[in-house]
């Protein structure tokens, strides 16, 4: 383990994220943008979603590739090097791809200021851990847990990426209107979206065998599954079309 690590802040960050989590659960409220913007936060300063998904991913960029930069550069390098890779590969695409892309609705400042500074912590506690305070063996690359854990991470930001892009194709430029989402994992699930994501941490969690990526993991699984749980009941209640057998977030069960 490097001297530089601190196990005090890393146990701390972990903790708060797993605490996050678990309040989250308690108020059992989404969180007030998209589809619950106006009921909410019905009043406050809104940017343009484009904009606003930008600066509050970018920190979740730019803290751990800044850490990156300064690990070793071979392809395949000491295995922290490449799952601290695979974290700045989904943030880039959040940061520069997806917020580029998205037709949602105008995002209340409010939350912009928050979800930068939770990126901006989790980001300094994934890159921290990885790159000061992680250690695997040489042989971590054919480890299961590495593989299995790789895979889910791929497979999840696959599910992830797709179910946004059928969500997009709902919408013309410069809709708002609401539409049932057909296609993919939506045939079972409401939220086909967040399902990808979370299956994209608890891979991370499994490929990094590490107590933040676990925290993390898990207040993903709070957080974005409580948002498919209302908006699978938000769908129910306007459409009354809606596929009764379309579960929430796990198919066929929830």
């Amino acid at each position: 383990m490097s001297l530089r690590c601190q196990q005090s802040p890393v146990l701390a960050g972990s903790a708060t994220l797993a605490v996050l989590g678990v309040v989250l659960l308690y108020f059992g409220e989404p969180s007030g943008y998209g589809k619950y913007t106006g009921s909410l936060m019905p009043t406050g300063t809104r940017l343009p979603a484009r904009a606003a998904w930008f600066l509050q991913e970018l920190p979740s960029f730019v803290v751990p590739a800044g850490i990156l930069v300064g690990q070793p550069r071979a392809l395949f390098g000491p295995p922290a090097t490449a799952l601290l890779g695979l974290f700045c590969a989904h943030y880039f695409h959040r940061t520069f791809v997806y917020s580029f892309l998205t037709r949602g609705r105008p995002f209340p400042v409010v939350l912009l200021f928050r979800g930068f500074f939770f990126c901006m912590g989790n980001g300094l506690l994934q890159g921290y851990y990885l790159a000061y305070c992680a250690e695997y063996p040489a042989e971590w690359y054919k480890d299961i847990r590495f593989s299995l854990g790789v895979f889910l991470f791929i497979l999840g930001m696959g599910i992830n990426i797709h179910s946004d892009y059928i969500l997009r194709q709902l919408r013309k430029p410069g809709e708002i209107t609401y539409k049932i989402p057909q296609g993919g994992l939506f045939t079972y699930i409401s939220g086909a979206n967040f399902l990808g994501e979370i299956i994209e941490w608890i891979g991370f969690a499994l490929a990094t065998w590490s107590l933040p990526a676990l925290a993390f993991a898990f207040f993903s699984l709070c957080f974005l599954g409580l948002r498919a749980f209302h908006h699978h009941r938000f769908y129910l209640k306007i459409f009354e079309d809606y596929p009764k057998s379309r579960k929430a977030l796990i198919p066929f069960i929830f």
